[in-house]
C-alpha cells in the first residue's frame, strides 16, 4: 500500500511515470496505476475494515496454500475492469517465478490480472497460479526490486522501491480493529475470524522468541528477498531509492491501508527533499 503514497508524492512533484515494473504487491499497484485506476483501487482499499479483508479470503488449506486468490482478483476485475499489459499507456512488467523450471518470468503482455495473480502467489500463503499451462510463484523470490526490465526504457531516473527497509527503532506493533460486537456473523465468518487471529499471533512478535511453522517459512522469505533487493540495487544502482521499513506493517492488515499510504508519501517527500538538494 506504501506504493500508493509514493506514486501521489512522485506525481505532486512533477515527476511523470512512463514505465513500471513490479513483483508482488508493486505488481499490483504499478499495474493498476499503469492501467489508468489506481485513484478507483484507492477509495476501495481505504475503505476496507478488518472484517472485509476476511470476507475476500477463499481459504482452501490445499497443500499447494492457503488461500486460493480467486475472490481478490475478481473483485478487483469487476472494481476495475481487465486489460492487456501491452495496450496499456504506461509500460508494464510484472515478474513472476515459474516454477517448473524455476526461473524469472517477465510479463509484458496478456491478460494484466493473470500476470498480477501470478507475482503476488506468496508460497504457502497463495495457491500457485496456474496460467499458459505454467504454476507461477512471488516474483520476490526471485526479484524483488525488478529494475532490469526498465532498462531499455528512455527515461531520465530510476526509481527503485525497497520494502525491506531498515526496521524501525523501538516501533510499536499496531493492535487491530476493534472488533464489532454487534454484527451478527454467521459460524462461516467467525471460523474466518480465529483463522486470522491465529496468523496474528503466528507473524507477530512472540513472547520469549518463540517462532511458529508459519513464523519461520516468512521470516526465511524476507531474510531471502532482503538479500536480493540488496544485491539488485548494488547491481543495477538506481537514481533514487526509496526505502519503506521492512516492520512497518504485517503483510495481512490490508485494513491499515490508509496508513500505509502514509507513510509512502512521507519517505519519498523526504527521499525526494534530500535528492533535490544534493543536485542544486
Amino acid at each position: 500500500m506504501a506504493h500508493i503514497g509514493i506514486i501521489d508524492e512522485l506525481i505532486r512533484n512533477g515527476f511523470e511515470i512512463r514505465a513500471i515494473a513490479g513483483s508482488s504487491m508493486g505488481a499490483l499497484i504499478g499495474g493498476i496505476y499503469a492501467m489508468g485506476q489506481l485513484d478507483v483501487y484507492t477509495r476501495w482499499v481505504t475503505g476496507l475494515e478488518r472484517r472485509d479483508v476476511i470476507r475476500l479470503l477463499d481459504l482452501t488449506f490445499a497443500r499447494s496454500g492457503l488461500i486460493k486468490g480467486d475472490r481478490i482478483i475478481s473483485v478487483l476485475r469487476s472494481l476495475i475492469g481487465d486489460a492487456n499489459i501491452e495496450d496499456l499507456p504506461i509500460r508494464f512488467t510484472a515478474v513472476a517465478t515459474e516454477v517448473e523450471d524455476e526461473k524469472e518470468v517477465w510479463f509484458n503482455h496478456g491478460s494484466l490480472f493473470d500476470a498480477i495473480r501470478a507475482s503476488i502467489s506468496i508460497p504457502t500463503v497463495f495457491t500457485p497460479h496456474q496460467y499458459l499451462g505454467k504454476h507461477f510463484l512471488d516474483g520476490g523470490l526471485i526479484n524483488p526490486i525488478p529494475i532490469a526490465p526498465t532498462l531499455e526504457d528512455e527515461t531520465d531516473l530510476t526509481i527503485a522501491v525497497n520494502l525491506s527497509g531498515k526496521p524501525m527503532k523501538n516501533a510499536e506493533v499496531k493492535s487491530p480493529l476493534p472488533k464489532n460486537n454487534n454484527q451478527q456473523r454467521n459460524s462461516y465468518q467467525i471460523r474466518i475470524a480465529q483463522f486470522i487471529d491465529d496468523l496474528k499471533l503466528r507473524f507477530d512478535r512472540q513472547p520469549e522468541g518463540a517462532l511458529g511453522v508459519l513464523d519461520v517459512i516468512i521470516k526465511s522469505m524476507n531474510i531471502m528477498e532482503n538479500m536480493l533487493a540488496e544485491t539488485q540495487l548494488i547491481t543495477y544502482s538506481p537514481d533514487i531509492v526509496i526505502e519503506i521499513p521492512r516492520d512497518v506493517c504485517n503483510f495481512y492488515e490490508f485494513h491499515r491501508a490508509r496508513e500505509m499510504i502514509d507513510v509512502g508519501r512521507e519517505r519519498t517527500g523526504a527521499v525526494l527533499a534530500h535528492y533535490a538538494n544534493q543536485h542544486a
